[in-house]
């Protein structure tokens, strides 16, 4: 009997051993949760198993992250904190990863990525956040921003130039979000149906998995140019190819029953970015964007012309009929237009009132009500959801200083000509694919910053940051290609 108890607690195979290990723990961590009635205990040996994957091969821990961004849900804890689960406790596991595999004697983190210009204006951003920081207007607010800023970029900016290196990681990584993102929009699309698809209904279907209509509706945009690339990869009329089909339908008719305007919108800017990528005219329509941005901005500085766009207070309202809304919204007659502008004002005052280092980081929402004009005031300007300036560009020249807004829009330009360039010189179709597929997403979000602030979420951030290092990595493979084209040129020579 003692032996049978050893060779089951002490056997000689390893991973059996392991396996025995873990069940017992398992079976201790009920028994001692039920009789406690201390049922957080239940989730030990999830910890456990997860911290050896870690270990084993952090990699996995990766993909279960992605598979995890669509089902996350926000929580919000004592003291106004909030968190988002499961997501935000594997990013900053996966950050301490990241640092000791950096750190590692045996690591074999290419240090070209650090020398890469996208990595060298990403760093430089994030160096500006944290001297923006020590001037802030509230150090601690700021400190907090930047802290979360830093895991999400070690996770999905250095972490996935680590592991995403070629097509085949990177169809990996698509189908670690695509199954359990469908799963959400399937789930969400029957509990509206439910509803006959009305339009002031729309927020009652989205919880848990996203915060609002312009989340949900943001990533499926995100995803769509993904999508349509990511069939290529597979026969025509098999059966994966009539799987991304189907979805790019599905999600096509999920973001009109979300009612997103801005979604709308960057998915057709996606489908006329295709054509400039193609046609190598990105450093012209830039060059075209800032100057409509600049003539625009002194049009409405001027004797100030901006306050003729003042809406009617009685009459800018919120609309339960989306038909009214877009008519609303070139009316000016939209709330939630008007309260945008309502804040982009205020905005501009404290851009005025510290340009080159800002308020700090995540603190708009503290002291941006001491700068507003009366004259836009709408319904819900009291903001009692604590929400932003619904503008990354313009809160980064207010937390940050209008150099901080700079050298952001100085990674964005250059990603996207840097995309460019990669898309015409690369010989293979795959990694062409991949490269448009990317800028395409990277381009919809950057047209849903315009009128959101995304880029420090999990829904969209990490899409933000992944689409980066996916262009570093690429970047970087071609000039080995060429490098070694030269060395074969140069020997037969």
């Amino acid at each position: 009997m003692r032996s049978r108890i050893k060779d089951i607690l002490l056997p000689n195979d390893t991973t059996t051993r392991l396996v025995h290990w873990f069940s017992l723990t398992v079976l201790l961590s009920l028994l001692t949760a039920i009789a406690s009635e201390q049922y957080y205990l239940v989730a030990i040996p999830p910890f456990l198993l997860l911290v050896f994957l870690t270990v084993v091969d952090f990699s996995k821990v990766y993909y279960l992250l992605l598979f995890c961004i669509p089902l996350s849900t926000e929580i919000f804890l004592p003291n106004g904190l909030s968190t988002d689960l499961p997501t935000e406790p594997l990013i900053v596991g996966l950050m301490f990863v990241f640092l000791v595999y950096f750190f590692s004697p045996q690591s074999k983190f290419d240090s070209q990525v650090l020398k890469h210009p996208i990595t060298l204006l990403l760093l430089l951003h994030v160096a500006w956040g944290f001297f923006s920081t020590i001037t802030s207007h509230d150090v601690i607010v700021s400190f907090k921003f930047m802290l979360a800023k830093t895991w999400y970029i070690c996770t999905f900016f250095f972490l996935t130039t680590i592991i995403l290196r070629n097509y085949k990681d990177y169809l990996t990584a698509l189908w670690c979000i695509f199954i359990p993102l469908m799963l959400t929009i399937l789930i969400i699309i029957v509990k509206h149906a439910t509803l006959g698809f009305a339009f002031d209904t729309i927020y009652q279907v989205l919880h848990p998995f996203y915060r609002n209509h312009v989340t949900y509706a943001a990533i499926m945009a995100v995803f769509i140019p993904i999508l349509w690339f990511w069939r290529y990869f597979y026969p025509t009329y098999s059966f994966k190819w009539w799987l991304l089909v189907g979805s790019i339908l599905i999600m096509l008719a999920a973001i009109q029953l979300s009612y997103t305007r801005a979604a709308y919108l960057a998915v057709f800017i996606a489908i006329g970015a295709y054509y400039i990528i193609r046609w190598r005219l990105t450093k012209y329509v830039l060059v075209a964007a800032v100057i409509v941005v600049v003539a625009g901005l002194n049009y409405l500085a001027k004797d100030n012309t901006y306050l003729e766009f003042a809406p009617n207070y009685e009459t800018t309202v919120a609309h339960t009929d989306f038909n009214n809304l877009v008519e609303a919204t070139y009316q000016l007659e939209d709330i939630s237009t008007m309260e945008r502008v309502y804040r982009w004002v205020a905005g501009f005052n404290m851009i005025n009132t510290e340009p080159l280092i800002g308020f700090g980081p995540g603190n708009f929402y503290f002291f941006y009500k001491g700068y507003t004009v009366r004259s836009f005031e709408t319904y819900v300007s009291d903001n009692p959801e604590q929400s932003g300036i619904h503008s990354y560009y313009l809160m980064l020249a207010v937390e940050q200083g209008i150099p901080g807004m700079l050298i952001f829009v100085a990674l964005v330009f250059y990603s996207l000509l840097a995309a460019e360039r990669m898309y015409h010189q690369i010989p293979g179709k795959e990694e062409q694919w991949m490269v448009m597929a990317g800028i395409l997403s990277f381009i919809v979000i950057l047209s849903l910053l315009l009128i959101n602030d995304l880029v420090e979420t999990d829904k969209i951030g990490s899409f933000f940051f992944i689409i980066l290092a996916i262009l570093v990595n690429q970047e970087l493979s071609l000039l080995k290609k060429d490098d070694v084209k030269e060395e074969v040129s140069s020997t037969q020579y």
